[in-house]
């Protein structure tokens, strides 16, 4: 018992150590002492010489740190009241400050309660000696009461221990101590086994050690037959009804698991083996129906949906073939060639470089045979667009295009950054009669590739740029087969496809203001041409 009572002890002081140090430190600063003395003109002179004061001070950093409330008073009417600081008439009429000035100004602690704060564990001291003046300064340090009793708990100790002042219950591990209410009133009994009394900075405190309330192994031994026998009925009948549950449920409702974690495979699975009479056994004979049932619908749902895509595939190829037969790209391509030879003989060179851009665009349009492209040609691709657009809408449009070197060779599907660029100037910058810029980003960041395409363009509102997130984030086939535009969709369900569904893709807009798109995914989903 004597351990505990210096246990306590020790961790009483070692609580204080921290407020003891600080009050201290803030005594010797000149700086703060002249901060609280000096007489402010008006209200701004005040708060200037605040914002300044704790710019250069660690006073706010302390605070933090050690989970205490430090606040200066001082007798001067031209302070505003604050957290930090505060005139000291606001406390005058308050019990602690009176009980600190009946002690004789001396450095104490003090544990105190009211409506308004709850339980405070407050350290008091002086700041006036070091000054000629006869200004009163009083540092307050509030100790955090409900870490200090969190601590006192945790000192886990096996018998009952009060701490009180006078007969008041300041701490205690034999019931909880809440904050907002009274401190409870201690009432000394034969229980007590040991008190012990010590002052702690002009504090008296007394701990008390409680007695246990009986001889817990006395009791057991004399009545250790009982024991054994309520021992011995509480284990081996509850072990054989275990038992039977086992054999007549458990193993059948382990079965049903077995078959129910199966349940996403192409074929649902039987459950084998007997079922029963009861009601697991009706669910198990019910299932094994269902699964009957089901394994045939699937079948036929199966074949069906394979012959109508095969049909699909079947109409698009013929599709396809009709519009390569109506339209020869090498004609295209060898007439746009001539008028940007005939444009150059002209010495039209501006819409030569037209031309020659509007061929690449359509070489990129027209050439499938594989739906990935480098980030290099990707870029190449939106420059030939952006040059086009900028011919069309002349000085209303500026446009930046930035790619890291090693970022030129990863490949991404094709038109992944031409269809939000597309966006932003059919959507962004036609919708605003002012010029704006189009910048285009790929880097790498934290392991990441990043692409962005930012346009100062019209903007969109909060909702609209959510659901637009929304859709990009969700895209999926079911999207595709929706009416409107789903080219942005297309593009992203086949990023997610590419890097198997780590790509993160999020929309920032202001309406007046711009849109930026952005899309990111690991580096080690990347793939790089060869």
């Amino acid at each position: 018992m004597e351990n505990i009572a210096k246990s306590v002890q020790s961790m009483l002081f070692a609580a204080t150590e921290d407020s003891t140090l600080i009050s201290t430190s803030l005594y010797m600063d000149n700086s703060l002492q002249d901060f609280v003395s000096r007489q402010y003109a008006s209200p701004q002179d005040y708060f200037s010489s605040y914002r300044e004061y704790i710019h250069n001070s660690l006073l706010q950093g302390v605070s933090r740190t050690t989970n205490s409330v430090i606040r200066v008073y001082a007798d001067n009417e031209t302070l505003i009241d604050g957290s930090e600081f505060a005139r000291l008439s606001t406390v005058s009429q308050e019990p602690w400050y009176q009980q600190y000035t009946a002690d004789g100004y001396s450095p104490r602690l003090l544990f105190s309660y009211d409506e308004t704060d709850g339980r405070q564990v407050l350290f008091l001291r002086g700041m006036n000696s070091l000054y000629s003046d006869k200004a009163e300064r009083l540092l307050c340090i509030e100790i955090n009461y409900s870490t200090l009793d969190r601590d006192f708990q945790n000192m886990g100790y096996n018998y009952s221990v009060y701490v009180c002042s006078g007969n008041r219950i300041l701490l205690t591990n034999a019931m909880p101590n809440y904050r907002w209410q009274p401190y409870d009133t201690f009432s000394p009994s034969d229980s007590v086994g040991l008190s012990q009394h010590f002052t702690l900075y002009r504090e008296d405190l007394d701990i008390y050690v409680m007695e246990p309330s009986g001889n817990v192994l006395a009791l057991i031994r004399q009545n250790i037959h009982i024991l054994i026998l309520l021992l011995i009925l509480n284990i081996i009948p509850p072990q054989l009804l275990m038992n039977l549950l086992e054999n007549s449920i458990t193993s059948r409702l382990f079965r049903l698991e077995k078959v129910f974690n199966q349940i996403d495979s192409d074929v649902l699975i039987k459950i084998s083996g007997p079922s029963g009479q009861d009601e697991i056994g009706s669910l198990m004979d019910n299932y094994n129906r269902m699964a009957d049932r089901m394994n045939s619908l699937i079948d036929t749902v199966y074949r069906c949906r394979l012959k109508e895509q095969e049909m699909d595939i079947a109409r698009q190829n013929a599709e396809l073939m009709a519009l390569y037969s109506q339209i020869n790209p090498h004609f295209l391509f060898n007439a746009l060639e001539s008028i940007r030879m005939h444009s150059i003989l002209k010495k039209e060179e501006e819409t030569a470089d037209m031309v020659q851009k509007l061929a690449i665009m359509a070489r990129q349009n027209v050439d499938w045979s594989s739906d990935s492209n480098t980030i290099k040609r990707e870029l190449a691709f939106v420059e030939a667009y952006l040059a086009l657009q900028k011919y069309r809408f002349g000085e209303r449009l500026s446009y930046q295009i930035n790619a890291q070197e090693d970022c030129q060779n990863i490949l991404v599907p094709k038109l992944t950054i031409t269809t939000f660029v597309e966006n932003a100037c059919v959507h962004g910058i036609e919708a605003k009669s002012s010029p704006g810029w189009i910048f285009v980003r790929v880097y790498t960041e934290n392991d990441a590739l990043c692409m962005e395409i930012e346009d100062t363009g019209g903007g969109m509102d909060e909702a609209e740029a959510e659901r637009i997130q929304d859709r990009m984030r969700n895209a999926s086939l079911k999207m595709l087969k929706e009416k409107g535009r789903v080219g942005m969709v297309n593009t992203c369900l086949r990023i997610r496809m590419m890097t198997e569904d780590t790509a993160q893709f999020s929309v920032e807009s202001e309406p007046g203001i711009g849109t930026l798109v952005s899309i990111r995914f690991p580096l080690n989903k990347a793939i790089r041409a060869e």
